[in-house]
Formats: C-alpha cells, sequence, structure tokens
C-alpha cells in the first residue's frame, strides 16, 4: 500500500492526486489545478479561462521536462486519467476501512436522585431502572427488584416479537394495498367496457330508429310523389281542354260575323255541337275535397318517448323478486280456476314495449267525380 501511496503523488504539489488528474502526451500524471498553475507560470500573457479563450500555450513536463503544447481550451483541452482517479478512490476507501475503528465507551447512565450513584438494578413493581441507593434508602426500598440482565433479555424478546409483529402486519397492509391497486385497476377497466357495451347497445338502438325513420318518410314521400303527378296530368288535361275550348270560341266570333245566312246556317250546326261538347267537362275527373291534405300519416310516439325515458340497467336481484311473486300468485289463481290445456306460463320480466306506430300508410286514392 506504501509503493502505492508513492505512485499516487503528484510531482508539483507532493500531495495525492487531487481529482480531475489529467494525463500529459507523455504519459506522466498531474493534478489539473497544478497543470494549470504550471501553464498560467510559463504562459504568463495569456488570459486565463475566466476571461477570453486562450490561443494556445506550451509548457514542460515536470516529471520528464517533455515539451506539452496545448490547443486553445489550455489544459482544460488534456484528457483526464479516470484510471488514475478511480485508484485514488479505491485506495482511499481501502486505507478508511483498514484503520480500526475507535472503541465505544460504554456509558453507564447515572441515577438522577443520587447522581454519584450508577444505574444497577430494575424495579420490577415501578417498570423503572434504579440505583441501589433507591433500594436501599430512596422510594424504592418496599418494591420488588431484579437484576438488570435477566430484565434486559426479557424486554428485548418482548421488543423483537413487537417488531416481528410489526413487520408482519405491514406484510399483511401490504398486501391489502396491492388488493385495493388491483381491484381499483379492474374497476376501472370494467367500467370502461361496460361503458363500450352501452354505446353499442345505444348506437344499435339509434340505427333502428334511423331505418325506421327512414322507412316511414319514404312511405309519405312515395304518396307525395303517387298525388303530385296525378295533379300535374290532370292539370295538363283541363289545359288541352281549355285551349279546345278558346279555339272553338274563336269559331264562334268569327262565324256570328258571317253575313250570308246560308253559309251561317251551314255553320252554326257543327259548331254548336262543338261548343256543347266543350262545355261539358264529364270527361274529365275532379279532385276529391281534402285530396291534397296528409293528415291520415299521424304518429304518435307517447308511449315510446315514455319507453326510452325509462330506460335503465337490469336489476338482476329486483328482477328475481319479481318472477318469484309472479310465479306464486300465478300458482295461487291456478288453484281455483280450470286448467288450460297445454298451457305452460312462464314469468318474464316486465320490460316496456313500443306499441306499433298509429300510421296509415295506404293513401287515399283519387275519385273520379262526374261533372254536371
Amino acid at each position: 500500500m506504501d509503493n502505492l501511496e508513492k505512485q499516487l503523488i503528484c510531482p508539483i504539489c507532493l500531495e495525492m492526486f487531487t481529482k480531475p488528474v489529467v494525463i500529459l502526451p507523455c504519459q506522466h500524471n498531474l493534478c489539473r489545478k497544478c497543470a494549470n498553475d504550471v501553464f498560467q507560470a510559463s504562459n504568463p500573457y495569456l488570459p486565463t479561462r475566466s476571461g477570453s479563450l486562450t490561443s494556445g500555450g506550451r509548457f514542460r513536463c515536470p516529471s520528464c521536462r517533455h515539451e506539452v503544447i496545448l490547443d486553445r481550451h489550455g489544459v482544460y483541452g488534456l484528457q483526464r486519467n479516470l484510471l488514475v482517479e478511480n485508484i485514488i478512490d479505491m485506495f482511499k476507501q481501502e486505507s478508511s476501512s483498514s484503520k480500526p475503528a475507535p472503541e465505544k465507551k460504554e456509558e453507564t447512565p447515572m441515577c438522577d436522585i443520587h447522581e454519584d450513584e450508577k444505574i444497577n438494578i430494575y424495579c420490577v413493581t415501578h417498570g423503572v431502572p434504579i440505583c441501589s441507593m433507591c433500594k436501599v434508602f430512596g422510594a424504592h426500598k418496599d418494591c420488588e427488584v431484579a437484576p438488570l440482565s435477566s430484565i434486559y433479555q426479557t424486554k428485548k424478546t418482548e421488543l423483537s416479537d413487537g417488531i416481528a409483529m410489526v413487520v408482519g402486519n405491514n406484510d399483511r397492509m401490504q398486501g391489502i394495498i396491492s388488493q385495493l391497486e388491483e381491484a381499483c385497476r379492474a374497476i376501472e377497466e370494467n367500467s370502461r367496457r361496460q361503458k363500450t357495451l352501452v354505446c353499442e347497445k345505444f348506437d344499435h338502438l339509434y340505427s333502428i330508429l334511423e331505418e325506421k325513420k327512414r322507412e316511414m318518410s319514404q312511405k309519405v314521400t312515395g304518396e307525395q310523389e303517387e298525388k303530385v303527378n296525378y295533379i300535374r296530368g290532370l292539370t295538363r288535361k283541363y289545359g288541352d281542354h281549355l285551349e279546345e275550348s278558346c279555339k272553338i270560341l274563336e269559331m264562334g266570333i268569327q262565324t256570328m260575323d258571317e253575313p250570308e245566312m246560308a253559309l251561317f246556317l251551314q255553320n252554326t250546326k257543327p259548331l254548336l255541337k262543338k261548343i256543347e261538347e266543350a262545355s261539358s267537362a264529364a270527361h274529365l275527373d275532379k279532385v276529391e275535397l281534402g285530396y291534397e291534405s296528409m293528415d291520415h300519416y299521424k304518429v304518435d310516439f307517447k308511449k315510446e318517448g315514455k319507453a326510452l325515458r325509462s330506460i335503465d340497467f337490469i336489476q338482476d336481484d329486483k328482477d328475481e323478486d319479481e318472477e318469484d311473486e309472479a310465479a306464486g300468485a300465478g300458482a295461487e289463481e291456478g288453484e281455483g280456476s280450470q286448467t288450460v290445456p297445454g298451457g305452460a306460463v312462464s314469468a318474464t320480466s316486465a320490460q316496456p314495449s313500443a306499441p306499433p306506430q298509429q300510421m296509415s300508410s295506404s293513401p287515399s286514392a283519387p275519385t273520379s267525380t262526374p261533372s254536371t
């Protein structure tokens, strides 16, 4: 160890290397602080590290006089010798562990009442350590006493048992904490799963409502198109009839202006027949009163809305109780009534059922009313 310590002496400060330790190009080691002092002494006109960066410099190794050329970082650009630093740490650790530990002097506590007497016995009656003077002349002269060694072993055993009990209790507590944490994780996971299932059920319900809305809207749209097409066709027929009547009216006015009686009478007969036909609209259909109304497509979602608002989670215990009550009531009624052949009554949980939509799907057909 002495030879190793000599190898760890800095040639500048003659003390053990102080970290950080730098290694020179000649493989000799220096404390970086000592190397910086040598560098500053060899280059007095160069700025220090606390100022601006140096432009380089040089100094000689104190061991072999080899010239060391530095870059602009000065001694801070030299490589650290981590191996030597680790050896120094190991050496210091070994040195400290090899030194004998100072012996601890056992101090015997002194009696508070008799200050010159050491505590050397134990009062079993009051459960406190006392001195001999307390037993002979003091307040504990009538008390039961015992040697400190015997009470020491007893109390030490009790304390050891107590510590073991606390350790076991702590282990149990840690187990309970782990179980509670696991329960929290299970609750969170189960909640996420159940919320996902609830959302899926509601999405399915939404899809059913959307499908039903689309189906009912298509029924209304179908009758709308049917009625509109019929009215437009009837409008074209009336328009054609009106155009024909205007032509006949123009021919009648022209005939009225005919001065020749024979020609007038010759044209009057067919013209009167055309006028009679034009004045009659018996061949044209008439729209029934209220044909344009669509009020027969009535909906009433009060019961469905009530059923939707009553949606809730299934209560298993409640359902079982209701099934038992229903089964008991059915059995009592069956005793005083006739048995239905082949009929088996099953108790089902009361669930709100959606009544069919109050809606007429057949459009009222247009009727043709002959004109008078």
